[in-house]
């Protein structure tokens, strides 16, 4: 397991039931982790968008006497760099600091990948599932959808779950009756209710819930089996989500090393596309 700040942030978190205002706080947290042990509760609040007191709470909640006895701790077990006290960002337009903070989650994300156990593991079950059922609503829909564009290519029977509704958990139950085992799930900001309810479903259901979601600390978190994080930019109107996006392409990958005919179903599909003449270049 990787040793970074974010990784040892994170095991202090496992194991706590958190409010959904100490789960904001935590997921702040690790995606700063270098910074933590040297922000005040006052800092931390404004990062997290919550009340100082809150910040305060959660110290408690984690087992401190408060937030500075949490943040002696975590200088001893998570040390970061100090941030600097210049002005990197002075200069940057609000696009380049969206930009800025897109590169940021993605190397967040590198260094959550340094342990590759987890994403082998998520391939594996992906690749054994027979139909694989892929759920991704509103906001995680085109995830959902772009990975089970490229999922198709090689696994012989994708089925995207990109629409709620009373239908929802009927076609969770087909792909049950079908033979699914696994259930790949892509959830985002904000959350729709009814696909933690769809999640909670599956897995009375029997499936295996991997999920990608923007924090290990989503709401889907505890009805899921395998969690992967990848955090979304919010310095936008929108959020925008180039780290999910990668990790699904990282998926993908994980799951074609699980599928012994992958390659070739692409050299099959790149022949037809060819005879078809189905791409301009």
């Amino acid at each position: 397991m990787s040793d970074s700040p974010a990784a040892r942030l994170q095991a202090l978190f496992e194991g706590h039931r958190l409010t959904p205002t100490q789960r904001r706080i935590a997921h702040w947290m690790v995606r700063r982790a270098a910074e933590v042990p040297y922000l005040s509760s006052v800092e931390m609040a404004e990062l997290a968008g919550v009340s100082q007191p809150s910040v305060t709470r959660f110290a408690v909640a984690l087992g401190f006497d408060g937030y500075p006895a949490l943040r002696r701790h975590l200088r001893e077990v998570a040390p970061g760099e100090q941030p600097a006290t210049g002005d990197g960002e002075q200069g940057l337009n609000e696009y380049q600091q969206a930009v800025q903070a897109e590169i940021e989650n993605l190397r967040h994300l590198s260094t959550l990948l340094a342990d590759p156990a987890p994403v082998e593991r998520a391939g594996r079950l992906l690749a054994s599932s027979r139909p694989l059922p892929v759920l991704g609503l509103r906001a995680a829909s085109s995830q959902a959808r772009g990975f089970a564009y490229f999922a198709a290519k090689v696994h012989p029977d994708v089925r995207l779950l990109d629409e709620g509704g009373t239908m929802l958990t009927d076609r969770i139950d087909a792909a049950v009756r079908a033979g699914a085992g696994v259930l790949l799930c892509f959830a985002l900001p904000r959350h729709p209710r009814e696909v933690v309810d769809a999640l909670a479903y599956a897995r009375e259901a029997g499936l295996t819930v991997v999920t990608v979601a923007d924090s290990a600390f989503a709401p889907v978190a505890r009805h899921s089996d395998l969690l992967i994080p990848a955090a979304v930019g919010t310095g936008l109107a929108f959020d925008t989500a180039c780290a999910p996006m990668l990790l699904g392409r990282v998926l993908l990958e994980a799951m074609c090393d699980g599928l012994p005919d992958a390659q070739a179903r692409l050299e099959e599909f790149d022949a037809a596309a060819a005879s078809r003449g189905l791409f301009a270049e």
